[in-house]
């Protein structure tokens, strides 16, 4: 079975309690290597897209994606607004006008997510960002033969991994680059942010 418009947005709103619960975590790594802001930019972002959904949920699941994206990339400051609200409006465009979110649709979302940061952050696999951890989320989920609810729990995996691959990285972009090697021994928040968010929607498909 597939994810529908009311699913995404059920999905999305989980999201926003994991931020929540993150927003310090978030705050404290950012604080290490970069200004500090991105756990509370993210917070207030996710709290804007609940906002949002709680005004009306969108038909599909590519218009829900829309809107998170729109409203992340209006709402919020620091990187994450444009990077991840880049990320979803490209994932919607892929999605289009589908009914449901299957496996394929999915795939097709990380891979149009992915090319949207590299396109606008100009940041590649070792440059200690959340492409670190969203290339390898992607090639897991390529990789993957079976339900909607694994293809995000092997992108969740690999997320992970990817992020936690980022700690001995020197930064190549972004405010974390200007320490040059200082920034080596420091997990990259949107790395880890990444992650987590990953990490929700695999819970949300399992029925976690």
């Amino acid at each position: 079975m597939g994810c529908t418009a009311e699913d995404l947005a059920a999905a999305l709103r989980s999201a926003a309690v994991v931020v929540r619960e993150h927003r310090d975590e978030l705050v404290e790594l950012d604080r290490a290597i970069g200004d500090g802001d991105h756990g509370e930019n993210l917070r207030r972002g996710f709290d804007a897209i609940v906002t949002a959904l709680d005004a009306a949920t969108p038909p599909t699941p590519g218009a829900v994606l829309k809107l998170a994206a729109t409203t992340l990339i209006s709402k919020v400051g620091g990187a994450a607004g444009p990077l991840y609200g880049t990320a979803l409006l490209r994932a919607s465009t892929a999605v289009g006008d589908a009914a449901e979110i299957g496996p394929a649709e999915a795939v097709a979302a990380l891979e149009a997510a992915l090319g949207g940061v590299v396109a606008r952050g100009k940041a590649e696999p070792g440059d200690k960002t959340m492409v670190d951890a969203l290339t390898p989320a992607v090639a897991a989920a390529t990789a993957v033969d079976g339900s909607l609810a694994e293809v995000l729990a092997a992108a969740a995996r690999a997320a992970d991994a990817g992020a936690e691959s980022t700690v001995p990285l020197v930064a190549r972009k972004g405010r974390a680059s200007y320490l040059g090697e200082r920034s080596a021994g420091h997990l990259d928040p949107g790395a880890r942010s990444t992650a987590l968010l990953l990490a929700s929607l695999a819970a949300t498909a399992a029925g976690r």
